[in-house]
């Protein structure tokens, strides 16, 4: 019996063992996601918002995550630039590292030296204090005691607030900031990115540099019926490609966000599952593509990297923005531009104003009201990479989302996952930006308090 015992021991000794240098050597899909995510959620509040990477994990990550999350640990080397993690500090592989201008990039591949070697030019210096918004930061807040009850009601900012921001007439007229985040704290806006991906094509096409009807885009597209994928079907999301946007697993979004060093090539290999522009499908890899359309027709390489802070942010005085690359030098344009609340504000403030800033036109003229236009194949939901209609959290699929809020008709929205909006009304010449870290299963919607900001500024 005690030989048998020491047999049974020394098996399962032996089969944990090689469990152990499976996960470690090969680690599972979900395990490499969750590693993957967590390096490079706290790689970009270390080196791009400032934030300490121990509270990063555990507030951003952690909390309100995948319960396999809980189980991650960093390692958070300054000097390198570079965030590791993994399940016990051990399992999964995740890495990202920060660079110049570019922010901080996945890195699953474990080819650090190809990912540092894709920078862009540093944000400008900020814009002088003493001029006021939008032209600098002086600010001439509202004593409306209407405002301010809206704004320190917490149902109202909604759990996890970390900054709302309203500009009426122009100007910011109020804001308040969640604890431990202010003014000068840039935030990552998620899906409010594609917003500004749109932007950036609205500028080439400006630009003479595209057009909407531009089609053959991609190579690797020439010899089937991606050919007909055009740019307006892209923006709005209905190319037909097969994408899946379910974050709950290792779904196409995920594979795409932290296990493909090349987004771009990811998104371009999948097989049509619709004719292009018959189906709306919502999906991150369309506004990656789209990054990588714009990038080329601007030349590429260096100058391209350059150039949303040259076209678009430079002249916006968002001084904060730092939209970030892949691993191979794409900008993730579906998911990845931090900026603080103030300069989300300015972008929707160009919207507001139908593209023009200080009397400079920097979009094309109609092409704002082309994207707040609905299109027929998203049931009127949306545009071409704006939503016509505000978050459904907690709500049933076909709900509307902005029923019983007395909204005006015009209003459209910038959103983003974990509660991420800007909402721009251009009938009350109004734009709210809302920032947080609000998962949609605690069913908050911004609606009511975008609605009683517009009826306390008539």
């Amino acid at each position: 019996m005690g030989r048998i015992l020491v047999w049974l021991l020394a098996l399962i000794v032996a089969l944990l063992a090689a469990v152990v240098v499976w996960f470690y050597v090969a680690p599972p899909g979900e395990l490499r996601v969750a590693s993957g995510y967590a390096a490079k959620i706290v790689c970009s509040n270390v080196f791009l918002a400032g934030r300490d990477g121990d509270t990063v994990l555990a507030v951003d990550v952690q909390a309100p995550g995948h319960p396999l999350l809980r189980l991650v640990s960093v390692d958070v080397d300054r000097e390198a630039g570079t965030v590791e993690a993994g399940i016990f500090g051990l399992f999964g592989g995740g890495l990202a590292v920060h660079r110049e201008g570019a922010g901080c990039a996945a890195v699953p591949d474990g080819d650090l030296d190809a990912a540092r070697r894709f920078t862009a030019p540093p944000p400008a210096a900020a814009p002088a204090g003493d001029a006021p918004w939008p032209q600098g930061e002086r600010l001439a807040a509202s004593q409306d005691p209407a405002l301010a009850a809206v704004l320190d009601d917490d149902a109202m900012t909604g759990p996890g607030m970390r900054a709302v921001v309203v500009v009426h007439g122009g100007r910011i007229v109020a804001e308040r900031y969640g604890e431990g985040f202010a003014a000068e704290t840039p935030l990552l806006g998620w899906s409010m990115t594609k917003t500004v991906t749109a932007a950036l094509v609205g500028r080439a096409i400006g630009e003479g540099m595209l057009t909407r009807a531009a089609d053959g885009l991609f190579e690797r597209w020439q010899d089937d019926g991606r050919a007909a994928i055009d740019v307006a079907g892209l923006l709005a999301m209905a190319s037909g490609l097969a994408f899946n946007e379910d974050y709950g697993a290792v779904a196409d979004v995920t594979r795409m966000l932290y296990l493909e060093p090349d987004m771009a090539g990811f998104a371009a290999a999948q097989p049509l599952e619709a004719e292009p522009g018959s189906v709306f499908s919502y999906s991150s890899g369309t506004s990656v593509l789209l990054s990588r359309v714009w990038q080329e027709a601007a030349g590429g390489g260096d100058a391209a990297r350059a150039w949303p802070r040259t076209v678009l942010f430079g002249p916006l005085g968002m001084t904060s923005a730092v939209l970030e690359t892949d691993a191979r030098g794409t900008f993730v344009g579906s998911s990845y531009l931090y900026a603080t609340a103030r300069d989300w504000a300015r972008f929707g403030l160009l919207l507001l104003r139908d593209g023009v800033w200080q009397g400079e036109r920097l979009l094309p003229e109609g092409y704002v009201a082309w994207m707040r236009t609905p299109t027929e194949v998203s049931g009127g939901r949306y545009g071409r990479h704006v939503w016509l209609e505000g978050p459904d959290a907690g709500l049933a699929e076909d709900a509307d989302p902005d029923a019983g809020h007395d909204l005006p008709d015009d209003a459209y929205w910038l959103r983003g996952h974990d509660g991420q909006t800007v909402t721009v009304i251009p009938s009350r010449d109004l734009v709210v930006v809302r920032m947080g870290l609000t998962p949609s299963d605690l069913g908050y919607r911004p609606q009511a308090m975008v609605a009683a900001l517009a009826a306390a500024l008539r």
